[in-house]
């Protein structure tokens, strides 16, 4: 189909100004530089994005986890005009407004007994950080003010404010912004595919999981350590699941040495397992659960911590104040998106709809290890990760270089070709990560399989 020329036009006038003035994020911007086209990507629907040109993408990532419901849709875009036009900003400093209010209301309810409390922020490395000065508050608060340290896993991400970028556990990303803020610490990931003594037997490989743990804590001091943060699914490095009681045996090390277990559900929240959060879906009670992404379905900004009752309790009598929050914090319009939100997953029963066809995602996925480039599928719910390997027997991975001529050479052009939006990533070993709409089915999965397949194939012809 031939473009009328106003439209090319435009184009052009979109792909200069994203190059000559818009500083992408976490993106390489001397292709854009050099003149090589920048997607443009100009509207959605349902699970499909469309770029300035009219080509059509499967959105396999959720945007960035984010997308539950599918793009364009109309409930949620009203719900923003017309609190807009209703009330379109009062902060939550020492007021409140009816949807935040509401809102708060109505996530403790679908949140784990005794998270009640919820905290209001504007997306998600904010609400990790507010959990870590929460953490320490609270100790300070409680006569044990010596307790500020905080224990992550490897590769694990949780943000790029300094305190959430000191959590997270990935050097390569921390390095170009050090001294970060002291008093992290790292333990080893639930990655099974490389721990190669434990392969047979998971519960084993989590009970060992959960003691380094108890054993960081011991070595820190248990009077010096705050919290312990897990994603109930570890994203970076692709799609960790935890092992077989993991979480409880983790809950139990973090009661005996009073830490607070911090659950990032930035991510693994609002359907994205098939439960409202990860939490629920493994068994566990955290202390505090971290959330963004999701709860708007990315239709408006939004993010936040639900905090058991206990946290709560040395700031709920005297003087005593939380000195800490955001000005777009618990924002009245992303509010409104956020309960028309949950209304939407309540009448379409989108974590019913997941925990349906989840299996079916899996099997559909786990038809890909038939191609030699493709070592591990693993993951939960609509969130999986697919390592790439060199040599599935001897489960070989690519070098740096390998690695950086596989995603950043072909791979994530030629998915994104081919019609698949997704993350061909290299934080920890090279993999690609998948997070479909909450909407998406078995055509949607057959779809995203076919693409794979094609240039996975590809990939490996060129290895």
């Amino acid at each position: 189909m031939t473009e009328p020329d106003g439209t090319h036009q435009q184009n052009d006038s979109l792909q200069r100004a994203a190059r000559d003035h818009l500083w992408m994020h976490f993106a390489r911007h001397a292709p854009s530089q050099g003149g090589g086209p920048i997607p443009m990507i100009v509207r959605g629907e349902g699970p499909y994005v469309y770029d300035a040109d009219g080509r059509r993408y499967l959105d396999g990532l959720s945007g960035l986890f984010t997308v539950q419901a599918g793009h364009g849709r109309e409930e949620l875009a009203q719900a923003a005009a017309k609190q807009a036009a209703e009330l379109a900003f009062f902060p939550l400093w020492s007021y409140a407004h009816p949807k935040a209010a509401e809102l708060a209301e109505r996530l403790a309810g679908l949140a784990p007994d005794g998270l009640d409390r919820v905290f209001f922020t504007s997306g998600g490395g904010e609400a990790v950080e507010s959990a870590w000065k929460l953490a320490k508050h609270y100790f300070k608060l409680t006569g044990k003010p010596t307790k500020h340290k905080v224990i992550s896993r490897a590769v694990a991400y949780h943000g790029t404010p300094h305190g959430a970028l000191s959590i997270t556990g990935l050097p390569e990303l921390k390095a170009p912004y050090e001294p970060l803020v002291p008093s992290g610490f790292r333990v080893p990931n639930t990655n099974i595919y490389r721990a190669a003594e434990y392969r047979d037997d998971p519960e084993a490989f989590g009970r060992w999981a959960a003691d380094r743990i108890e054993e960081a804590i011991e070595f820190e001091g248990p009077d010096t350590v705050a919290a312990v943060y897990l994603e109930p699914v570890q994203n970076a490095g692709g799609c960790f699941p935890p092992p077989p009681g993991y979480f409880q045996r983790v809950r139990e090390i973090c009661d005996r040495h009073d830490v607070l277990l911090v659950s990032d559900e930035v991510i693994c929240a609002f359907g994205r397992l098939g439960t409202m959060f990860g939490a629920q879906k493994f068994g566990y009670t955290p202390d505090i659960i971290t959330f963004a992404k999701g709860v708007t379905s990315g239709y408006s900004p939004l993010g936040g911590m639900l905090v058991a009752d206990r946290l709560f309790e040395p700031f709920r009598h005297g003087t005593a104040m939380f000195a800490h929050g955001y000005t777009f914090g618990g924002h009245p319009v992303s509010a409104a998106v956020a309960l028309a939100n949950l209304d939407l997953f309540e009448r379409e029963d989108l974590t019913g709809h997941v925990l349906r066809n989840q299996d079916a995602f899996r099997a559909t996925l786990d038809g890909l290890r038939d191609l030699p480039i493709v070592g591990d599928v693993r993951g939960d719910g609509f969130f999986y990760g697919i390592e790439l390997v060199k040599d599935q027997h001897a489960r070989e991975t690519f070098d740096g270089e390998e690695s950086e001529r596989l995603l950043r050479g072909f791979l994530d052009r030629a998915l994104f070709e081919a019609g698949l939006y997704c993350r061909a990533d290299d934080r920890g070993d090279p993999v690609v990560q998948l997070a479909p709409p909450l909407i998406c089915d078995q055509s949607h999965f057959d779809e995203i399989e076919q693409i794979l397949r094609s240039v996975l194939s590809e990939a490996w012809s060129r290895i």
